[in-house]
């Protein structure tokens, strides 16, 4: 992973190889990083996502195998418990123009991936919702 900082934004490149979450997980601890938007593209061959069942209150999750272009990832940077805490989605098509995704829950890079993550002014913590079942952004 490299990066450089734009304004109120850094390009991050995650290479081949990385676990996407791994590494902007790693990368917000390094920057210290408490509240931004995150979207990127890409190329991955191992990714998992899910989708959350509210009833049963749990993720189903899918992995897929296999060359596939991130078509979409997008989601958040936050804290929970003052450490950085990540909600990312992810689209993926695959070769004949199929496209999957949902709640990432891990995905690793085969070509590249092209990350912009936005700066918001301010912090949020997330704590969790016994209703839910989901952590859930908290206003103070």
């Amino acid at each position: 992973m490299d990066y450089r900082k734009f304004g109120d934004a850094y390009l991050v490149r995650i290479d081949k190889g990385e676990e996407i979450i791994e590494q902007i997980l790693l990368f917000a601890e390094k920057e210290r990083i408490t509240l931004a938007s995150v979207s990127a593209l890409g190329a991955t061959d191992d990714f998992t996502v899910g989708v959350f069942d509210l009833d049963e209150k749990k993720y189903y999750p899918h992995t897929y195998k296999g060359n596939h272009e991130i078509v979409s990832l997008v989601g958040t940077l936050t804290t929970k418990g003052g450490k950085p805490y990540q909600h990312l989605h992810l689209s993926a098509g695959n070769a004949e123009g199929n496209v999957v995704g949902g709640h990432l829950t891990k995905a690793v890079v085969s070509a590249t991936c092209e990350m912009v993550v936005r700066l918001l002014p301010g912090s949020v913590d997330r704590e969790f919702n016994e209703d839910l079942g989901i952590n859930l952004i908290r206003f103070d």
